[in-house]
């Protein structure tokens, strides 16, 4: 290959690495994401990526303890080491969801690895049941896309599923502070990120249901939201949001 046709596909390479994650990620076009608030009525979605994991059974006592319903996009390695904490999701009717195989980034995925990744999902292959119809969601870890991310979804019949509230809970901030954080994200229709792990996330998830019952709001499955596709304009009004930030 001559020194010029390399420049050339390397920069196409680039630019198509560019765009899967402005576009595909933090602009989110095209992905499922958080209803509009005037088709949600008092609904948001509480989901929580990672598990299941140690401290999956405090989150299910808390959930129990509002009588809220949420989604898990758990990770196959996770599934592996708690299936004990999957069968309760599953009693539980949480809604379960794929977050893949592996826990990393698209772009550190060589595109077989990717295709396993998003063909992956918890429900493949198990019968109907609480929790268990619609389509199957795909969550990328970190939210991130290659170039592949969202084209070998259409190939395998998943969706890919954002949000637009974000909780923090990785971060040392105390509960009390990233509820209110996070309360002050959300609207009708909006999709909170959680995750199933950080020693924070039970205090912070029964603060935030209790935010959510005092502003009317109720916590449901995702399956339970009518959620729909990120328009063009809409990507680019998370784009100007997220780098406002």
């Amino acid at each position: 290959m001559s020194r010029g046709r390399w420049k050339t596909w390397a920069g196409a390479a680039l630019l198509a690495v560019v765009a899967a994650e402005v576009l595909g990620r933090a602009a989110g076009w095209g992905a499922l994401g958080p209803a509009r608030p005037d088709g949600a009525g008092n609904r948001v979605a509480l989901t929580f990526d990672d598990g299941p994991s140690e401290r999956t059974p405090e989150l299910l006592r808390v959930l129990a303890r509002h009588g809220a319903h949420a989604t898990f996009f758990v990770t196959a390695p996770a599934c592996a080491a708690f299936p004990q904490h999957l069968a309760a999701l599953r009693q539980a009717e949480h809604q379960l969801e794929a977050h893949g195989r592996w826990h990393r980034h698209a772009l550190l995925l060589a595109p077989w690895q990717e295709w396993a990744q998003v063909g992956w999902h918890p429900r493949a292959g198990a019968g109907a049941g609480a929790g268990e119809g619609g389509p199957h969601l795909y969550r990328p870890p970190y939210g991130g896309h290659s170039p592949f991310t969202r084209l070998f979804a259409r190939w395998l019949g998943r969706q890919v599923a954002l949000w637009d509230a974000e909780s923090r809970d990785w971060t040392d901030a105390p509960a009390a502070d990233l509820a209110a954080q996070t309360l002050a994200q959300v609207r009708p229709g909006s999709v909170v990120l959680l995750h199933d792990g950080p020693a924070v996330t039970p205090e912070l998830l029964d603060r935030l249901l209790t935010g959510l019952n005092a502003g009317g709001l109720r916590a449901v499955t995702l399956q339970d939201l009518p959620m729909r596709r990120i328009t063009l304009r809409e990507g680019l009004g998370r784009l100007a949001r997220s780098y406002g930030q």
